[in-house]
C-alpha cells in the first residue's frame, strides 16, 4: 500500500519536472524605444506624477478659500427647565449657512497664487525626473552596447588563441613544432577564456540594469552599434543661458522662492482685521404641551475679526518666511554654481573623449594591419611569437579603448543635454536621442 502510494505521488513530480520550461522572451530595443518605455513606465517617473497630483489637489483646496462656503445644518432636541417654571418642549432648526471671505489683507490671493506656483513646481520637478530617467535609460543602454563591443573584442581574441592551439597540435603532430610550442598555445587560449566569460556576464549585468531603469519585467537587449559623429558641443556661455532658461531643478527653486515670497504676505496678515461675510436661512420649531411656534429664520450681516495682540506671533511667522526665502535664494546661487560645474565637466569628458575616439579610429587600423604583418612575419620564420602576441595585445587593447571612448563620448553628449535642460525635449548635436513628449499634463 506505501509503495503504491509512493508511485502515484511520484507520477505527477515526474511529469513536471519534464515539462518544457520556456524562457522569457529577450525584447530587443533601439534606443528611441527603450526611451519611449522609460516615460511610460519608470517608478521615478510615476512618482513624480503623483507628486504632481497632490500640488493640484492643493491647489484647489487653498481657491477654496476665496469661494462662499455653504453648509446645511440642522438639529432637534427636547429641553425641559423646571428652575424657570417651563414646561417640557421640543426644538428643531434647519438651516443653510453662508459664509464669504471679503477682506484679509491679501492671504487668500497669496495662498492662491503659492498653490498656483506649487503646482508649476511640481511640473518642473517632473520634468527633472523625466530628464534623470532619459539618461539613466540612456546611459545604460551604451552600457550594453560596450558590454556586447567588448564581448566581441574578447571572443575573437579567443577564438584566434584557440586557431593557434589548433595549429600548434597540428605542426607538433607532424614534427613541425615542439610540445613547449603546444603548452604555450594552450597557456595562451586559457588565459583568453576568462575575458570571455567576464565579459559575457556583463552583458547580462547592463541588460538588467536596463530593464530596471525601464521599469519592466520583460528581459530587454540594445539594438545597434556604438557609433558616434563627432560635433563641438556648445560653448559654455550659450550652454549656461539655456541651462538658466530650461533647468528644471533651476526653475523649480524660482516658483519657491516666489511661494516664500507669498507665505511672506500671508504671515504679514496674521495681526491685521479680517472681514467675512455671514449668513443663513432656515426654518426652526418650538414645541411644548400647550403650544407650537414655527417659521422662518434668517440672518444676514459682517463679522469682523481682529487679533490686536497675539504675543508677537504675526512677527516671529514673518521673520521665519523671509529667512526661508532669503536662504532659497542661498540655494539657488549654489545650484547655478553647481550647474556651471555640470556642464563644464561634461564638456571637458566631451572634448577628452572625441580626442581619444579621434586617436583611436587611425591606431585600430594600424593595429590590425600590424597583427596581419607579424603573422606574415611570423610564418615565413622572420618575426618570433612575442612580437605576435604584442601586435594582438595592442590591437585588442586599441578595440576595446576606441569602444569605452565612444561610449563615453555619447554618456557626456548626454549628460551636457541634463545639465542644459532639455534632454528628451530638442534635438542635441551629436547625440542620437530624439525629442519626446514632456508634457507635464500628460498622464
Amino acid at each position: 500500500m506505501n509503495r503504491l502510494l509512493t508511485a502515484l505521488l511520484t507520477i505527477p513530480c515526474l511529469l513536471l519536472s519534464a515539462w518544457p520550461v520556456r524562457a522569457a522572451e529577450v525584447r530587443t530595443l533601439t534606443l528611441d524605444q527603450a526611451l519611449e518605455i522609460t516615460t511610460a513606465r519608470n517608478r521615478a517617473i510615476a512618482r513624480a506624477i503623483e507628486f504632481r497630483n497632490q500640488a493640484e489637489g492643493f491647489y484647489v483646496s487653498e481657491r477654496a478659500a476665496a469661494l462662499p462656503q455653504l453648509t446645511i445644518k440642522g438639529n432637534y432636541a427636547r429641553e425641559r427647565d423646571d428652575s424657570l417654571g417651563t414646561p417640557e418642549y421640543g426644538r428643531s432648526e434647519t438651516s443653510l449657512q453662508l459664509e464669504q471671505v471679503l477682506f484679509t489683507w491679501g492671504q487668500v490671493r497669496a495662498a492662491i497664487r503659492a498653490a498656483t506656483m506649487g503646482m508649476q513646481t511640481a511640473d518642473e520637478r517632473l520634468r527633472a525626473s523625466r530628464q534623470n530617467a532619459l539618461r539613466d535609460t540612456a546611459a545604460n543602454f551604451y552600457d550594453v552596447l560596450l558590454a556586447r563591443e567588448l564581448y566581441s573584442v574578447f571572443a575573437r581574441n579567443l577564438e584566434l588563441k584557440t586557431r593557434r592551439l589548433d595549429e600548434a597540435r597540428k605542426r607538433n603532430a607532424v614534427g613541425l613544432a615542439t610540445d613547449y610550442d603546444v603548452l604555450v598555445a594552450e597557456v595562451a587560449e586559457a588565459n583568453a577564456r576568462p575575458e570571455v566569460v567576464r565579459s559575457d556576464n556583463l552583458i547580462r549585468t547592463r541588460r538588467d540594469r536596463l530593464r530596471l531603469v525601464l521599469g519592466i519585467d520583460q528581459p530587454v537587449d540594445a539594438a545597434g552599434e556604438l557609433t558616434v559623429t563627432l560635433t563641438d558641443p556648445p560653448a559654455y556661455e550659450e550652454a549656461m543661458a539655456t541651462a538658466r532658461e530650461r533647468r528644471p531643478e533651476l526653475l523649480d527653486i524660482r516658483y519657491r522662492i516666489g511661494i516664500a515670497d507669498e507665505l511672506v504676505t500671508i504671515a504679514r496678515a496674521g495681526d491685521k482685521p479680517r472681514l467675512d461675510l455671514a449668513g443663513s436661512y432656515g426654518w426652526k420649531d418650538l414645541e411644548s404641551d400647550d403650544s407650537d411656534f414655527d417659521g422662518k429664520k434668517w440672518d444676514i450681516g459682517l463679522k469682523l475679526t481682529w487679533p490686536i495682540f497675539d504675543g508677537l506671533k504675526a512677527s516671529g511667522q514673518v521673520q521665519q518666511a523671509r529667512s526661508e526665502r532669503d536662504s532659497l535664494r542661498v540655494d539657488e546661487q549654489q545650484l547655478l554654481d553647481t550647474v556651471g560645474l555640470e556642464i563644464r565637466e561634461a564638456r571637458d569628458r566631451i572634448r577628452v573623449a572625441a580626442e581619444v575616439v579621434r586617436a583611436l579610429e587611425e591606431t585600430v587600423t594600424q593595429a590590425e594591419k600590424l597583427v596581419r604583418l607579424s603573422e606574415k612575419g611570423f610564418e615565413y620564420g622572420v618575426k618570433i611569437r612575442l612580437e605576435v602576441d604584442d601586435a594582438e595585445l595592442n590591437l585588442r587593447q586599441s578595440r576595446s579603448s576606441l569602444a569605452l571612448a565612444r561610449r563615453d563620448y555619447l554618456v557626456a553628449m548626454v549628460d551636457l543635454a541634463l545639465a542644459m535642460g532639455i534632454l528628451g525635449e530638442e534635438s542635441f548635436p551629436g547625440l542620437p536621442v530624439s525629442p519626446m513628449n514632456t508634457d507635464s499634463n500628460s498622464r
